[in-house]
């Protein structure tokens, strides 16, 4: 699995990469933002087009050849950077930030205007698309991680845009399989129900470190 990689940096340069793939990736996500809801005319537009073709001459001078991959160090720190739903590069994330306990995960996050569906709500995809991700990484943090093989989401109530919560747990383990449920919430309300059902691949139930195995839950 080639994009998986091990990439072996120490604490201070990875502190400092950090904040540097979130702060670029957070100034796009406004650029996203504020291209959704401007009303400007059109010198103003063909102004900031100049710009943003000047940033992205910028950006291009130095690039990976593929997608960004999975990184992680021999101790197991690991970087999703590019994912589309937790990835600190990926201007397109919410960003979604996950909380694991004992028993369960969860999350909570902001989605703006982006991700608009029906007017003033959010997209059901994206809600799937946050979903397929906390589940997976539920799986994971247990100890019995997949990818998906079927993620079935039922939509309760129409979602507002705006802070949702999620939350997730494993309902039970067969064989390679592992299944797992979550709800997703606005305010008060449960808005929709997940089922997931994340399966080991078979490249990753032989001899392989079990940094990457663990990792077969990304994305």
């Amino acid at each position: 699995m080639s994009d998986y990689i091990q990439e072996d940096i120490d604490p201070e340069e990875l502190a400092h990469r950090t904040e540097l793939a979130s702060s670029i990736a957070g100034s796009v996500r406004e650029l996203i933002d504020a291209t959704v809801r401007t009303e400007v005319g059109d010198a103003d537009i063909a102004e900031a087009r100049r710009l943003i073709a000047a940033a992205t001459e910028i950006l291009r001078r130095d690039q990976l050849p593929g997608s960004f991959g999975i990184r992680f160090n021999a101790d197991g720190t690991k970087r999703s950077w590019g994912n589309a739903v937790l990835g600190r590069r990926n201007p397109i994330a919410p960003p979604v930030e996950l909380r694991h306990e004992t028993d369960h995960s969860w999350t909570e996050v902001d989605l703006g205007p982006q991700y608009e569906g029906p007017a003033g709500l959010v997209h059901g995809g994206v809600l799937a698309l946050i979903f397929d991700q906390l589940l997976g990484s539920t799986a994971e943090f247990q100890g019995v991680p997949g990818m998906t093989g079927t993620l079935t989401v039922r939509y309760r109530r129409a979602t507002p845009l705006g802070r949702i919560r999620g939350e997730a747990r494993v309902e039970r383990v067969e064989g390679v399989k592992t299944f797992v449920t979550g709800t997703i919430s606005s305010g008060e309300h449960v808005t929709a129900e997940a089922e997931g059902v994340f399966i080991l691949p078979r490249w990753a139930r032989g001899e392989v470190p079990e940094t990457m195995r663990k990792s077969v839950g990304e994305g």
